[in-house]
């Protein structure tokens, strides 16, 4: 009897269960089989009709064109702005080249119109001094002598030097009721007072040197009657 009792039980507790699986499942079934509420299309939105542009009158010959306005686009900033130029480097002012000083020029020799020579007879030892103005020929026995310049040294150099450049030609006198012979060139050269034997005529019969230099005197005005 209480075996009886305890599968009475069991299978009343099983049949509970059971019952409510069912009514669980039928819920389920119910709710899926309704209708779901459909969400109409939206309605398609017809284009707008393009804004007419205003037509512009062509302008009268004569009449001054009036201005148009402007559509300024704004500017887009840039997310990657190229690198800023090189910023311009101001030269420094070239300062103007120094022209360099000019040396003083040197002092000018102090030049004389008349030029003193010693001459030597080595044969006779007869010695004479004379006088022989520049560009004029002097005739010393069968010498003859020409200076072209006759100059002391400048203040500026280191030894005072008196010099004469001098043109000595050998020419025998002529012999009456005959011509001169030529002449020949025995000498051209500078002649100096300090130093005879720097640069002396070289002559079988004669010698002659520089003794100094001379202005000509003043040749007065002729006296008024």
């Amino acid at each position: 009897m209480v075996r009886r009792a305890s599968l009475v039980a069991k299978v009343m507790v099983l049949g509970a269960i059971l019952s409510g699986v069912t009514v669980t499942g039928a819920a389920l079934a119910r709710q899926n089989s309704a209708p779901q509420a459909v969400t109409p299309p939206a309605a398609t939105q017809a284009p707008a009709p393009p804004t007419p542009r205003p037509v512009t009158p062509a302008p009268t010959p004569g009449e001054p064109r009036s201005a148009q306005p402007t559509t300024v686009t704004p500017a887009i900033a840039n997310p990657n702005p190229p690198a800023s130029p090189p910023r311009a480097v101001i030269a420094a002012p070239k300062t103007a080249a120094t022209t360099p000083a000019k040396p003083p020029e040197p002092a000018k020799r102090q030049r004389y119109t008349i030029a003193i020579l010693q001459a030597l007879d080595k044969v006779t030892t007869e010695t004479m001094r004379f006088e022989v103005p520049v560009g004029q020929p002097i005739r010393y026995k069968t010498l003859v002598f020409t200076v072209r310049a006759c100059e002391t040294a400048a203040a500026d150099e280191v030894a005072p030097e008196t010099a004469a450049y001098v043109v000595v030609d050998t020419q025998p006198k002529a012999q009456a009721g005959r011509p001169a012979p030529p002449g020949r060139q025995v000498y051209k050269g500078w002649m100096y007072a300090s130093s005879p034997g720097l640069n002396p005529l070289q002559h079988p019969v004669y010698d002659a040197w520089l003794i100094a230099c001379k202005q000509a005197a003043p040749v007065a005005p002729p006296a008024k009657p």
